[in-house]
């Protein structure tokens, strides 16, 4: 079995835990197409006054590559000026297998739209996570879950598993990446967890280049 076949396996797997109301849908700007505007069809180009700008993040698990923005480089409202601006993007260490952050509102807020943002020329450009979130008054919360064990299992709500990787063509690009739900709220939530896995095992080059993370509020 080839490894991009493998990888696509993997997010199938992935996906046979969604619930059945969370949507998931992405849209692709080519290389050719990519513009610092980040602008798609049907998906709105990212906010800089959205939920999420004036949340605080916290790594969990894993290690920020020495190129990589800081991790407030996904909420700041500045884009990345070019397909390949280290500085201006949040990756995970070359080599390692991504990692897990949070993202916390202060108190819980209705949370209609999760929009992931990334950019990068070639196969850092798509995204590969799974979603949870906590309201905070879960039993049992555990707001720091290392790699290995489950959010479900320690008071997280597991939301959707996000994944752009194209079945064929190429990486490279822009995407954008989109979580609703059919009745107009994901739920009323004061933490996301974002669990990040790289797109590609072929070299180390795998952890994705996320630009900008937008949480629209119902």
């Amino acid at each position: 079995m080839s490894i991009q076949t493998t990888l696509l396996l993997i997010s199938a797997l992935l996906f046979l835990a969604i619930p059945a109301d969370p949507r998931v849908e992405f849209e692709h700007n080519s290389n050719g197409t990519a513009t610092r505007n980040f602008t798609f069809k049907n998906i709105p180009s990212p906010s800089k006054t959205d939920a999420a700008s004036k949340a605080s993040l916290t790594m969990i698990d894993g290690v920020i590559d020495g190129g990589s923005g800081e991790l407030s480089a996904l909420t700041d409202g500045m884009l990345p000026t070019n397909d390949d601006d280290p500085g201006a993007n949040l990756y995970f260490r070359a080599g390692s297998m991504g990692g897990r952050f949070r993202m916390d509102f202060g108190s819980p807020i209705d949370i209609a739209r999760v929009i992931t943002y990334s950019w990068h020329p070639n196969t850092r450009g798509p995204q590969l996570y799974k979603l949870y979130a906590a309201d905070g008054s879960e039993s049992g919360l555990n707001l720091a879950p290392k790699r290995g064990v489950d959010p479900a299992n320690c008071g997280w709500r597991f939301i959707a598993t996000v994944s752009t990787i194209p079945k064929q063509g190429e990486d490279g690009g822009q995407y954008a990446a989109s979580v609703t739900d059919a009745s107009g709220t994901l739920g009323k939530y004061r933490y996301l967890m974002f669990d990040c896995y790289v797109t590609e095992l072929n070299d180390d080059w795998g952890n994705t280049f996320y630009s900008e993370i937008d949480v629209v509020g119902k």
